[in-house]
């Protein structure tokens, strides 16, 4: 179903400007208004990262007027394996300032604001003010609920996209366009268990995945700022990379949605990170007063090697993760083996006397599985905060981190 074009056209476009998007206005349902719909339109791109990189390009390419970019990171070299707006050059550079010299470098009629901030709910009511279109590249599932409810307070349209490993979604959620119209929380309404669905640091992302859904991104917020085609409001695109497959999928309104239904509950923002939960209740009651850091670490081991203290080093991470680096005298037990119950086979016995020691990349994993330990009736159990990416900072940078 179209929608209205949500931008009026700008007065004119220059004979420069003219010349730059001859190949928009030769498209007859494109034109010269739809062009000039583009040149006034204001779009705000969350994240300068695998989704926005594409997306901030491709709408600088389109001729979108004024591109917001909010955005806190410094550029690591992890990320030029898919954030194609960064170079080896803007390696420890603001992620926002690197976006915006190749933004200018692509387009110099665009006008670039930058938003410098992390987003939460002191500021994100203010950043999006005044935006007509939000493109949402974040990676996490606390700020993917707060765009939604603020794009929703705002009445402000929402293109979302998703990405891990080989597959990717995307969608729009514009509540406001239609009585039909669903929202982010139609579709998911509530988030994923905590440590149920690993990060992209923590589970990888195939980096052409992220031109693909970017893309989609930027295509379904031109057709809504030029009022063109068939928006995908109230459908779900989903790609499977490997299989070189599309779905597109109904999205229904929700009459019982929390935020847009009949009866809402969520009235304003709410602590999203409580809401989400980066770690579930039982990891994070498991994990207090049983944290240990790596150069307490590095101590036991010492101590180990001396023969004054019996402890296991357990790695919970996937095999592949330990090829790339390691915490010398650990052993690996992947996290999913914990929860199937056959990792309790692989560790000493409670009677033993031999202490449980549990680390992965960050430590969100080794306290979940901390807890099933713990459960299993090993009480002096620990986990290693931060993981083998605090091993790696603090104790032996001789090693690569991912």
């Amino acid at each position: 179903m179209s929608l209205p074009a949500l931008v009026e056209p700008a007065d004119e476009l220059t004979i420069d400007e003219v010349r730059r998007y001859s190949r928009h206005l030769i498209i007859p349902d494109v034109g010269m208004t739809g062009q000039k719909r583009v040149k006034n339109a204001k779009v705000l791109v969350i994240g300068a990262g695998g989704l926005g990189s594409p997306a901030l390009l491709y709408l600088a390419a389109a001729g979108v007027g004024t591109l917001g970019i909010a955005e806190f990171d410094e550029v690591d070299e992890s990320n030029l394996q898919r954030q194609i707006i960064h170079t080896q050059s803007d390696i420890g550079r603001s992620k926002a300032i690197s976006a915006k010299a190749s933004v200018l470098e692509a387009n110099p009629y665009v006008n670039v604001v930058l938003h410098e901030e992390r987003l939460d709910n002191d500021n994100v009511l203010q950043v999006f003010e005044g935006y007509d279109l939000i493109v949402d590249g974040t990676d996490n599932f606390a700020t993917r609920y707060m765009v939604n409810d603020a794009a929703y307070f705002l009445k402000i349209p929402y293109v979302w996209g998703s990405i891990y490993r080989f597959d990717g979604q995307a969608s729009v959620f514009w509540p406001h366009s239609g009585p039909d119209a669903p929202c982010y929380r139609c579709l998911y309404p509530e988030p994923p268990p905590p440590g149920m669905v690993p990060s992209c640091a923590e589970g990888g992302v195939l980096g052409v995945l992220c031109a693909s859904i970017g893309s989609i991104q930027v295509n379904e917020a031109i057709k809504v700022l030029t009022g063109i085609g068939d928006p995908a409001v109230g459908k779900l695109v989903i790609y499977d990379a490997l299989e070189l497959e599309w779905r597109k999928l109904k999205v229904r309104k929700d009459p019982s949605c929390a935020l847009c239904g009949d009866n809402p509950t969520v009235t304003g923002l709410i602590d999203y990170d409580a809401f989400c939960g980066a770690i579930s209740e039982e990891a994070a009651d498991a994990a207090a007063g049983s944290t240990i850091s790596v150069t307490t670490l590095e101590h036991m081991l010492k101590e180990r090697e001396e023969g004054a203290r019996d402890f296991v080093l357990v790695d919970v991470r996937e095999p592949n993760e330990f090829e790339i680096n390691r915490i010398p005298g650990s052993v690996l037990i992947p996290k999913g083996d914990f929860l199937n119950g056959s990792a309790l086979e692989q560790l000493p016995s409670v009677d033993s006397g031999t202490q449980v020691v549990m680390h992965c990349k960050s430590g969100v994993r080794s306290a979940e599985t901390l807890a099933i330990v713990k459960g299993a009736g090993y009480d002096d159990a620990v986990h290693v905060g931060g993981g083998v990416v605090a091993w790696v900072n603090q104790v032996d940078p001789s090693q690569p981190t991912y």
